[in-house]
């Protein structure tokens, strides 16, 4: 038969009322903590949280929608925030909307209905339809990534414009002018602040951004590959290449690859991400590399911050920056 905190209580000759708080994460007398965890180890005692949950309409879990569960990007960072929240007795139910609105509308409805405690979301649709009834209801949500006009929200975002400006103007410096960007989709808040990026470093440089070195795809491998070779095919002078995310950046690359053009000789290349990818091409690739473990530490702790507030102030917005890596992948290139 299962132990109870009755138990508990007759093993330590302590009151109902101590057990509890500290089971609900409260803190007790240093004594009373002790011989509460020892009992629980003898006793092999073990929370319902299903019943805990009805009586005190707290689940412990926190809901996740993201668009790609194969983005890598998104993975890493709720690979963190789901070792952190754990330790605070925590635990996370993940929701993938394939990038489509009317599934995400549905995840988050789903989510609310399992009574989670709060939802942490990288937004698909623009106006943030499917937040209103999380937050009608007072559950906390924090976004990642992307932020939506309009609504008083706790967001943890990546300077976007900064990164895109950095990685272009470098190219610039060396002597490219001929320089292609593959962006995500093209109403992708995130998309849209690379692309600006883009253009705003042609503009600093008092030189004018062509239109048509621009590309939009999808977060996938085979988008990349397929927009890389659109480009190039479309654009031979083609002399460097700005790639914004992983998935995309690894599509370029095995397209370059594939029509046996050599990097950095015949195209520069700045990728995004993943500090492994550039390390395994050769040669070692240039990129801009995200916070991932300072965005899940940021939306961690305002999750929690939140779950302790009844009240909820001004929403938090965190900006963090980027940085670029330096590799082997662009070529100095002579303006004569």
């Amino acid at each position: 038969m299962a132990a109870t905190i009755k138990d508990i209580a007759k093993k330590t000759g302590l009151g109902l009322a101590t057990i509890s708080k500290y089971l609900n994460g409260g803190n007790v007398l240093e004594e009373n903590r002790l011989a509460i965890e020892e009992a629980i180890k003898e006793l092999d005692f073990r929370v319902n949280e299903f019943a805990r949950g009805l009586k005190t309409s707290k689940s412990k879990t926190i809901g996740v929608v993201i668009p790609e569960l194969s983005n890598l990007f998104f993975t890493s960072i709720i690979t963190i925030i789901e070792d952190i929240l754990r330790q605070k007795g925590y635990g996370i139910l993940v929701c993938d909307c394939r990038t489509d609105e009317k599934l995400e509308y549905e995840a988050t409805e789903f989510l609310v209905n399992k009574m989670v405690d709060g939802i942490i979301s990288m937004p698909v649709s623009k106006d943030g339809t499917h937040l209103k009834l999380p937050l009608s209801k007072g559950i906390p949500v924090v976004l990642i990534d992307r932020k939506v006009e309009g609504l008083n929200v706790d967001a943890v975002l990546v300077d976007n414009v900064s990164a895109s400006e950095a990685a272009v103007e470098y190219l610039i410096d060396h002597g490219h002018r001929e320089i292609g960007i593959i962006c995500g989709p093209k109403d992708i808040f995130t998309s849209h602040q690379r692309q600006l990026g883009y253009t705003q470093a042609f503009v600093k440089k008092g030189m004018f951004p062509r239109q048509e070195l621009i590309r939009y795809g999808e977060y996938t491998v085979e988008s990349g590959y397929a927009c890389f070779k659109e480009l190039i095919s479309q654009h031979k002078s083609l002399s460097a290449l700005f790639v914004t995310n992983y998935e995309l950046t690894l599509g370029a690359i095995i397209a370059i690859n594939e029509l046996g053009i050599k990097m950095p000789e015949q195209i520069s290349v700045i990728g995004f991400d993943n500090m492994h990818l550039a390390k395994v091409v050769k040669p070692r690739l240039t990129i801009i590399s995200q916070p991932i473990q300072e965005i899940a530490e940021n939306v961690a702790r305002i999750m929690l911050k939140r779950l302790l507030q009844e009240r909820v102030d001004e929403a938090e917005i965190i900006n963090l920056s980027t940085k670029l890596i330096l590799g082997e992948s662009v070529l100095e290139k002579s303006l004569e």
